[in-house]
């Protein structure tokens, strides 16, 4: 193990957990955060960690930080705040669905920049501009639609 997979940034979120990308080792791809990253994933952490105890289960990242190639290399938006440490997408399935995670934040007025109920994960930021915005994505519709919505 590296010094990496050990750091705890949090009492639930790892440097490890917040960096790990099957898509980096399987394209050889260096996902290692430097310095000022490093700084935003302990922020990105502590946010998560009031997450975490709103919805009262636990969480699971799926995308954390993503190295400029990594993101790239997934089609991740060149302005992603995932390359600045500043994002997580996650799941936490002992809740429920993404919309009622996303639904629980918002009634909670939990403080992001933002807030995308994406189908089937959760993508939130805490961009320091903490715009509040939240928004929908569903497969075969261009762009996001403001607000939650259902379904189609």
């Amino acid at each position: 193990m590296t010094t990496q997979s050990l750091r705890r940034l949090t009492p639930h979120f790892s440097l490890e957990e917040l960096t790990r990308s099957q898509v980096a080792v399987r394209k050889g791809i260096d996902n290692t955060p430097g310095p000022v990253s490093v700084q935003n994933l302990q922020t990105t952490a502590e946010a998560m960690e009031r997450v975490r105890a709103i919805l009262g289960v636990p969480i699971t990242v799926t995308s954390g930080y993503r190295s400029p190639p990594l993101n790239d290399a997934i089609g991740g938006s060149p302005t992603s705040a995932h390359t600045l440490g500043l994002a997580v997408d996650f799941v936490a399935d002992r809740f429920g669905a993404p919309l009622d995670i996303c639904r629980k934040l918002v009634e909670a007025r939990v403080r992001f920049d933002q807030l995308i109920e994406e189908g089937t994960w959760v993508h939130i930021s805490f961009d320091p501009r903490m715009r509040g915005q939240v928004l929908t994505k569903r497969p075969g519709v261009a762009g996001y639609q403001a607000g939650l919505r259902h379904a189609a």
